[in-house]
């Protein structure tokens, strides 16, 4: 019986161990109760613990594993739950080892049963001698002043604040502990009190004074207590949610981000906002991908402030696809530019496969110009639904056809190598430089920002979209036409796919900077319509934490896809207030024409 259980144990142990591994911590995660856990030492060993905790009786002269006398089963032995295993794991180089304490918290009288573990652990040369292996005794214990007198690999979990014991008996403590109870009846939800948080750092400064590893026992167990004791240094963290506490504070470094770049915020002046006036021109900007969990990520890193954030029409949008709960940028989009609801992937087309005029093909036979900006590639989902009309995304080079084709006026995006053989010249006069917009002399216009994909702001984009959307507004207004220019953020969706906070905050922020440019101009025209949206929510981002004053974030995603919640809309000129309440991602198109056509 139980060959078939450790065969099964370590089964699962490889299935879990592809995934996770034994890692180098900064902090050691410890195994409370290890032996209760449905498979006592592979979980935990397997998800990066560094200390694992197994209380011991010592019964008919057996080393038995259990909570209580009572609770004694003859199988569950130290050998066969943690010795054999561990052996098992050095003999076959399974995990890396480090920094690894095996807790042996004795629960019958100590001299004897720390004498028969003793003689026990003998019998595995390969965990005694291990470098990164310390034998850790707890519970019951013998007499401190006599710890030199034990084997060099044991050591002892010292339970007090302060010692007077000799050189050679302080050698032998492994770690300091003591409850946290003592100090703190916290929870673990919302903050320690003031009055608490005093007390835990001042034992803490005591602990560490010892020069000894440090642990609280009998701790609240949830990720507000692991980020409050990994923030306030200590070495132990103590949990019984094994694969949960593994992955959070292994994860906790990437997930806090301090933004680097800023937005400085633009205070708009209001005359014209919310006007019951015709609107001359639209400017439409997508965060791809930003729900309010990213706009809010960007406030707080930004000193709790954005441009956007100062607009005062404000509502929300539902975001499924004709075909799924879950919209993409592609279903997303048209369902903006045409005013009917599609299947994920289309781009200009109904459910049925058949083209929908768009709202760039509709203002451009009412004299309109038109504009499409991208930090995505110029074919990329969320543009191309604006121009183009093929049954899949995925269609590339058909897209860029259709771009061809269109009666843009003005373009700027990624993706310059998808038009090496096509005749995008034959339509577009292709600008190498953003300063050539301002004296070139053509009506029709495109810039290409990369050869391939667009970098990143963390990769060195630098501030290209507002200066983009900048001069882009300044060539489509300058005749007087009427102008719509789509203005579309596009990575702060790809850091959310990524699950990387730094990524889509920088990116969010750096689409601040392009709002900025076109409340400015609507400010100055006065006849301009500013719409600010998102196309969906990407990751099911969550802020757990953070600092504004030191601008840190610490964050937490569901998903590494779309989701399905309802997203924010900013309005802000003639007509804003008719951009607020809750109504579906189709509505916006005829928002948008009825506000031209009042």
């Amino acid at each position: 019986m139980f060959l078939f259980k450790r065969i099964v144990w370590i089964v699962v142990f490889f299935i879990t161990i592809a995934s996770y591994g034994q890692e180098k911590n900064a902090v050691l995660i410890h195994s409370h109760n290890d032996y209760v856990q449905s498979v006592p030492f592979w979980t935990a060993f397997s998800n990066g613990l560094n200390s694992i905790e197994v209380d011991v009786f010592l019964k008919n002269k057996s080393l038995k594993v259990a909570h209580t006398d009572a609770e004694i089963d003859a199988e569950r032995t130290l050998e066969n739950l943690y010795l054999i295993p561990l052996n098992s794991a050095i003999e076959n180089n399974i995990g890396s080892i480090h920094q690894f304490h095996l807790m042996i918290d004795v629960k019958s009288e100590a001299i004897t049963t720390l004498n028969a573990i003793i003689k026990r652990l003998k019998k595995y040369p390969k965990i005694i001698e291990h470098p990164e292996i310390k034998i850790v005794i707890s519970g019951n214990r013998p007499e401190a002043e006599n710890y030199r007198n034990y084997p060099e690999f044991i050591f002892f979990d010292y339970q007090k604040i302060s010692h007077n014991l000799s050189e050679e008996n302080w050698k032998k403590v492994a770690m300091v502990s003591t409850s946290f109870k003592q100090y703190s009846h916290w929870n673990g939800k919302g903050r320690l009190t003031h009055e608490d948080l005093e007390k835990v750092t001042n034992v803490l400064a005591q602990a560490k004074s010892l020069g000894k590893t440090f642990r609280f026992w009998a701790t609240p167990d949830s990720k507000t207590a692991w980020r409050t004791f990994v923030d306030l240094g200590v070495d132990v963290i103590n949990t019984d949610a094994i694969y949960e506490c593994s992955k959070y504070v292994r994860s906790l470094d990437s997930r806090i981000h301090r933004a680097t770049i800023s937005s400085e915020v633009y205070s708009p002046n209001f005359k014209s906002d919310n006007r019951d006036k015709p609107v001359k021109n639209i400017i439409l900007m997508i965060g791809d991908g930003t729900g309010l969990s990213q706009i809010s990520a960007a406030v707080l890193a930004n000193k709790g402030a954005l441009t956007l954030t100062q607009l005062k029409s404000i509502g929300l949008v539902k975001t499924q696809a004709a075909d799924d709960f879950s919209t993409d940028s592609a279903a997303a989009a048209t369902a903006m530019a045409t005013g009917i609801k599609t299947n994920n992937r289309a781009i200009g087309t109904d459910s049925k496969g058949e083209p929908i005029p768009n709202i760039i093909e509709i203002l451009s036979k009412k004299g309109y110009k038109t504009g499409i900006i991208t930090t995505d590639e110029i074919t990329g989902a969320t543009p191309s639904s604006f121009y183009a009309h093929q049954i899949d995304r995925s269609e590339t080079l058909a897209i860029a056809k259709d771009l061809i084709s269109s009666p843009l006026n003005f373009f700027a995006g990624g993706g310059k190598s998808t038009f090496h053989t096509l005749p995008i010249a034959s339509n577009f006069s292709i600008i190498n430089q953003l300063n050539e917009l301002s004296n070139v002399k053509a009506t029709k216009v495109g810039f290409f920002l990369s050869e391939n994909g667009v970098p990143s702001i963390i990769d060195g984009r630098s501030n290209v979209l507002s200066k983009t959307t900048k001069e882009g507004i300044s060539f489509l207004s300058k005749d007087n036409n009427p102008f719509f220019l789509l203005v579309e953020g596009a990575q702060i969706d790809s850091f959310g796919h990524y699950n990387d906070i730094e990524g889509v905050i920088s990116e969010a922020i750096d689409f601040d900077t392009a709002i900025t440019e076109a409340i400015k101009f609507a400010d100055r025209d006065g006849e301009t319509l500013v719409v600010i949206t998102a196309d969906h929510e990407t990751s099911g981002l969550s802020l757990l934490d953070g600092d504004m004053n030191t601008n840190k974030i610490e964050a937490d995603f569901a998903s590494h896809d779309h989701t399905g919640v309802m997203v924010p809309i900013f309005a802000y000129g003639p007509s804003s207030g008719k951009f607020q309440g809750v109504y579906e991602n189709s509505a916006l198109f005829t928002k948008i024409l009825n506000a031209i056509n009042k």
